[in-house]
């Protein structure tokens, strides 16, 4: 080959893996977007059963188009806390044999084009073209959020194989090549079959690249052996390794296990049945060693060593762990996780698991919440200097969770999100800001309750018995707002609209009474300053309240106006009408009595 030949058949192989791995990232992204935060949720729940957790790690691998993804995925769950060391082992080892699929998908490459049509259309070269019109139909057409998805999966599957065309044209010349026939000769050394195949692989970053530039080669060549090509494979099983070291930087200890169980597993594999093959070889013989291998072949010989290396180490899952601990062992020293530090950067590399695990955190944000704000109410009545401090640090952790989750979701609007996602984020963004005013009022009432405590101050039976009636009052719009937050009951979020109503209504009706008892003689302006506060407190909080069932309402409508809603169950609705009465009943004052 010339000059020229060699420079343009590599900016055709290059351009070709950008191809490759473009259309590879657009079709996981569209797959990842369909599937939504399902996978994550199975992840954590399903875990336990190592059948249960193999086959998930399969699939998602499946799914997501890489083991690397997935493996990131594990250390950015492991890492904020969500699971735990020993229930990833499982889930590494089926997404070994979960990547093998693409490499059988790119055997498609090698159907014959010269037979009948229909054999021809089998030949991604073909159907992929056929993908990508109707992929870019259903983008550029569709309003449908799920068909765009279906749309963008096709088109970067279209994208992929057009990818392994450019790079199957590129080395197709190499089959006439003695300058390549003699750096085959050099990859007899299978210690140098793996360093290539690992050191390829670890630079691109994905397995399924370097197995279908292998593939291609082969293919196009007709000069690499099963003896050649089997290093290199056990190779790549490594070098697949290198994202997961990479994201495994700036973790907790814990969550760098993960990366080396992932490792471990390859290296253990690769070192076992590579010695068992090259003594087997050299003893008895193997008659397929010097037979040439196509893309067939080495999906064959890729499949088969994930599952023989899946049956060998699987047993052995513990022990996988048992190295990780030992690698890295535990440290007395290292601080300890706090429950509330929930996400993880690494979890932006799945948009649909970001999403959901920023769901996740704001239902323990709006339980702490919750939490926080009964125990403000309990000290009004009850001062407790113990009680009062844990509502401030309370307070802190609903900052940092809204930080956090805030963060988290400004970072995901970049990506391209499915409608249901956008609906969540939505819906958690208005969310958090009333769960962290909540803390803000918590504290307010804390304070209320230290000054009433140090200056000793007493309201009339009568303002206790009304006060009582509130708080109850309050209490069950708290419990109702973080209800329907957590279940997301759009019928349950209605009721709360017309409970907030009659707090309001509550609020007034005690403020007047307290003039009344003022110009009577039987309150004094200072508890009447104190008494003010709490019903201002207590009035913002059922506001909030009414705008987490807002959020929660939202969520389940494409078009929603926040005003024109509580316009219209608040004047002429029946349900609100018939609600507003019975929280009324429930909740009433004597009015004449001071």
């Amino acid at each position: 080959m010339s000059v020229k030949e060699v420079v343009l058949a590599v900016i055709m192989v290059i351009g070709g893996l950008a191809f490759f791995l473009y259309g590879m990232n657009v079709m996981s992204s569209g797959l990842e977007k369909m599937a939504g935060g399902k996978l994550e949720q199975a992840l954590k729940k399903l875990t336990s059963n190592t059948w249960l957790s193999l086959f998930l790690g399969t699939f998602i691998t499946i799914v997501l188009q890489s083991s690397s993804s997935v493996t990131v995925m594990l250390v950015g769950l492991v890492n904020c806390g969500m699971m735990d060391v020993s229930q990833t082992v499982t889930v590494i080892i089926g997404s070994n044999i979960g990547k093998t699929f693409t490499t059988w998908l790119l055997c498609l490459m090698g159907v014959d084009t010269e037979g009948p049509l229909w054999l021809s259309l089998l030949n991604p070269e073909y159907f992929s073209l056929i993908f990508a019109l109707v992929g870019a139909v259903l983008i550029m057409m569709s309003k449908n959020g799920r068909k765009k998805d279906i749309g963008n999966i096709l088109v970067g599957f279209a994208v992929l194989m057009y990818g392994m065309v450019l790079m199957g044209d590129a080395v197709a010349p190499l089959k006439d090549s003695q300058e390549f026939q003699q750096l085959l000769t050099k990859f007899e050394n299978p210690l140098l079959g793996v360093l290539v195949g690992t050191v390829v692989t670890g630079v691109i970053q994905s397995s399924a690249a370097s197995i279908g530039i292998l593939q291609r080669l082969a293919d196009s060549s007709e000069a690499i052996t099963f003896g050649m090509a089997i290093p290199i494979i056990m190779g790549q099983n490594i070098g697949t390794c290198v994202t997961a070291l990479i994201s495994s930087f700036g973790v907790n200890r814990n969550a760098k296990k993960v990366g080396v169980i992932h490792i471990a597993f390859n290296i253990i594999g690769t070192v076992f049945f590579l010695t068992l093959y090259e003594i087997l070889d050299m003893t008895i013989g193997f008659a397929f060693s010097d037979m040439v291998i196509n893309s067939v072949g080495i999906a064959i010989v890729h499949t088969v060593f994930n599952i023989l290396t899946t049956i060998l180490l699987l047993p052995f899952a513990k022990q996988l762990e048992k190295i990780a601990n030992w690698i890295l062992p535990d440290k007395e020293t290292e601080p300890q996780q706090e429950e509330h530090a929930l996400l993880d950067k690494r979890l932006l590399t799945t948009p649909s698991v970001a999403v959901t695990e920023c769901d996740e955190a704001s239902r323990k944000m709006a339980k702490l919440a919750k939490e926080t704000m009964f125990m403000s109410i309990s000290l009004l009545t009850d001062y407790d200097k113990k009680k009062a401090e844990k509502v401030f640090k309370n307070e802190d952790k609903l900052d940092d969770y809204e930080d956090k989750i805030g963060t988290t979701l400004v970072q995901l609007t970049s990506q391209a999100l499915s409608e249901h996602d956008s609906q969540v984020s939505s819906r958690v963004l208005r969310a958090i800001g009333d769960f962290e005013r909540l803390g803000d009022h918590a504290i307010n009432l804390a304070d209320i309750a230290k000054e009433i405590h140090d200056k000793k101050l007493q309201f009339s039976e009568n303002a206790m018995k009304e006060m009582d009636v509130l708080t109850e009052a309050l209490e069950d719009i708290l419990e109702r707002a973080y209800r329907v937050y957590k279940t997301v009951d759009e019928a349950d979020a209605a009721d709360i609209e017309p409970l907030e109503q009659v707090i309001d209504y509550l609020t007034r009706d005690i403020k007047a009474n307290h003039v009344k008892r003022l110009q009577a003689g039987t309150c004094t302006i200072e508890t009447g300053f104190v008494l003010a506060d709490i019903l201002n407190n207590f009035e913002r909080v059922s506001d909030h309240c009414s705008n987490i069932a807002v959020s929660v309402i939202e969520t389940s409508h494409s078009t929603f106006e926040t005003h024109g809603y509580l316009n219209k169950v608040k004047f002429g609705n029946k349900n609100f009408n018939d609600n507003f009465e019975k929280f009324s009943h429930q909740y009433s004052i004597n009015t004449s009595t001071l």
